[in-house]
């Protein structure tokens, strides 16, 4: 396909200037054309009406005295006016009264001018069926009409006057658009001359890279285009200036797409970094400013900053990489006062010259802390799952002799109840109910049921605070029961208990070495607030540590903990699940122990409120629903 588009800035600018007035002018005429006409228009029907209304009395005059003769002179008289082509009177039934009868018009109405012999209140203007306007006027001679007159305008005049106008207004554009042009074509040559000669001084260039006797190209005007040739020749001159580092800069751009796609750093001879990119400025939490001609030992911790430090030299030596080097570094916590320990994976290669010789190291640092995180979590849970299970069977086997045991103080209790012996018999049996009591409680944790069943919420609480009564009182723990008489509640009981255990070993948690006070509450509710059902709200408090804003944001996710040698960062994401099982509710509220609270205590502390709703069993099988959570200070 032909392009016609002009390949200079002078045809391109002339050229875009003569269509552009093009455009504007046929714009612009057909404008002024629709509104001559409009005005024209108009004019011409104010005056048809004006002269239908005065042919209108006279032929009135004329039919009131049967003047015939008269009126047919004055319709000819009128049939000479500016702008009548022809006049004539009818009756009703649409005959000449009078007007020219050599006319076409004279000598039948047409279809659209038969639908006007009405009952006319005033003079009508209207389109002909030849596309003409035309005029009638009704003629009433006492209140009655009798006749109508019709006039034919002649719009010869009218047109006339428009081709006058447009012939003026085409004359006017044909000369603005020479004057444009010429100066269109002065204004390209004065921009496109210094861009001619930056264009020849360019061309020179590529043709020999190396010949800049063409530069500094001289300025011979103050426009933006000497702008464009001051800045080529700085260009150029920077050109020569960094030509002799082109190589080397080339060798670490290239390195650098090719093999780090995470976070690198580039060291020299003397183990000093050279580039890192904000990927791994960010692993050490430090500002790129502030790696940048740093070693090993100012950025990273001795033990890292060593491993490293033998792996750079080796490669260095040798020119082989070294590959998934681990280490570990301390760095500050995000969000959290003090420090962490944090892991990377590391490759470390060789960046070589043209020459092959080794110019720098390259080192790809991978975080690997999260993965070794949920790995030693993993770890722990099975463990965790292991010594459950150990519980469970040794639970079951102590159940054998636990009985034969409580039978036989049974038997002693009733066949010696005179002796002396008898109160330490009854205290060896009730500690012997307690073991059995602790030992069925570890059987249920292991033995969870698969299917819901009826439950009380209180009952389920006491089973779960027996395993912890003894530890709570060795921490000088005192336990607050405030439980309703009966809450019911249809639910997995083995979760349940998994749930509240969670909570509760928390709180205890929270409230060691110093000992407190926990809260455990029990209510039925009628018609929960936000959620409109009823059901039943537990509600676990303590007046331990209690937990930071950035603590609360991050609670519920797996793997996290505050409990770094205990704990598996399991616990509460595991009650979350739960809660969203039976279509739970959490509120939790906390404050730090002397971060200022105006608690009355003075402590500190955390209360979790629970509210689970009253479900059908069909309703527990189905999909869980997304766990609500609210969080106050």
């Amino acid at each position: 396909m032909v392009s016609f588009r002009p390949r200079t800035i002078r045809g391109q600018l002339t050229g875009g200037l003569v269509i552009f007035e093009i455009l504007v002018l046929a714009v612009l005429s057909l404008v002024v054309i629709r509104e001559q006409r409009s005005e024209l228009q108009t004019r011409t029907d104010q005056r048809l009406e004006y002269e239908a209304s005065q042919i209108a009395l006279q032929s009135r005059t004329a039919l009131e005295g049967k003047a015939f003769a008269s009126l047919e002179e004055f319709v000819a008289a009128m049939r000479g006016s500016p702008g009548v082509h022809a006049v004539m009177v009818t009756d009703l039934a649409g005959q000449r009264l009078a007007g020219d009868s050599g006319t076409d018009e004279a000598m039948e109405l047409t279809p659209t001018e038969r639908s006007f012999l009405r009952d006319l209140s005033k003079p009508a203007i209207f389109w002909g069926d030849k596309g003409t306007r035309e005029a009638v006027a009704p003629v009433r001679i006492h209140g009655v009409l009798q006749a109508l007159v019709w006039i034919y305008p002649d719009d010869t005049q009218d047109r006339e006057q428009l081709h006058s106008l447009l012939r003026t207004t085409l004359l006017s554009a044909l000369f603005g658009i020479a004057g444009c042009t010429l100066f269109a074509s002065l204004m390209a040559r004065q921009i496109a001359r210094p861009l001619g000669v930056l264009t020849r001084a360019t061309r020179r260039m590529i043709r020999n890279p190396e010949d800049t006797a063409a530069f500094p190209i001289p300025i011979s005007s103050s426009n933006e285009a000497a702008d464009l040739t001051t800045a080529f020749n700085l260009m150029v001159a920077s050109i020569n200036e960094q030509r002799a580092g082109l190589n080397d800069t080339l060798a670490l751009l290239d390195s650098m797409l090719a093999n780090a796609p995470i976070g690198f750093a580039f060291f020299d001879h003397r183990l000093r970094m050279v580039r890192v990119n904000q990927f791994l400025a960010g692993m050490n939490s430090l500002s790129i400013g502030r790696h940048l001609g740093k070693t090993l030992d100012e950025v990273f911790a001795p033990g890292a900053a060593q491993a490293l430090h033998t792996a750079i030299e080796q490669v260095f030596a040798d020119g082989e990489p070294v590959r998934d080097l681990e280490i570990t570094n301390e760095t500050p916590a995000h969000g959290r006062m003090g420090a962490e320990m944090r892991s990377w994976l590391a490759n470390i290669y060789p960046v070589k010259t043209e020459t092959q010789t080794v110019r720098w190291v390259g080192m790809i640092l991978s975080e690997t802390t999260e993965r070794r995180r949920a790995d030693e979590a993993l770890r722990k849970s099975e463990k965790l799952a292991a010594a459950g299970r150990l519980a469970a069977s040794i639970a079951h086997e102590i159940n054998n002799p636990l009985e034969a045991v409580t039978n036989l103080l049974y038997l002693i209790h009733q066949e010696q109840k005179d002796s002396p012996a008898q109160p330490y018999v009854e205290l060896a049996e009730a500690e012997v109910a307690r073991i059995s009591v602790i030992t069925q409680q570890m059987l249920r944790f292991y033995k969870q049921s698969t299917r819901p069943a009826r439950a009380e919420v209180c009952a389920l609480l006491d089973s779960v605070l027996s395993l912890h009564e003894r530890r709570a009182a060795m921490l000088q723990i005192d336990i607050d029961r405030r439980y309703c008489s009966e809450a019911p509640l249809f639910c997995f009981t083995g979760e349940m208990r998994q749930l509240f255990n969670n909570f509760i070993a928390n709180a205890i948690d929270a409230m060691t070495p110093g000992g407190g006070k926990l809260v455990l509450r029990v209510q039925r509710v009628r018609q929960d607030a936000k959620t409109g059902l009823a059901g039943i709200r537990v509600t676990v408090a303590d007046s331990g540590c209690g937990m930071s804003q950035e603590t609360r944001r991050h609670i519920f996710e797996p793997f996290f903990t505050t409990k770094e040698d205990t704990g598996t960062g399991l616990g509460l994401w595991v009650s979350a699940e739960i809660l969203a099982k039976h279509h739970g509710r959490l509120r939790l509220r906390s404050w730090e122990r002397g971060a200022g609270t105006t608690h009355a205590s003075q402590r500190g502390g955390t209360v979790f409120t629970m509210f689970l709703p009253e479900r059908l069993e069909h309703e527990l099988h189905g999909e869980p629903a997304p766990l609500q959570t609210a969080q106050s200070v």
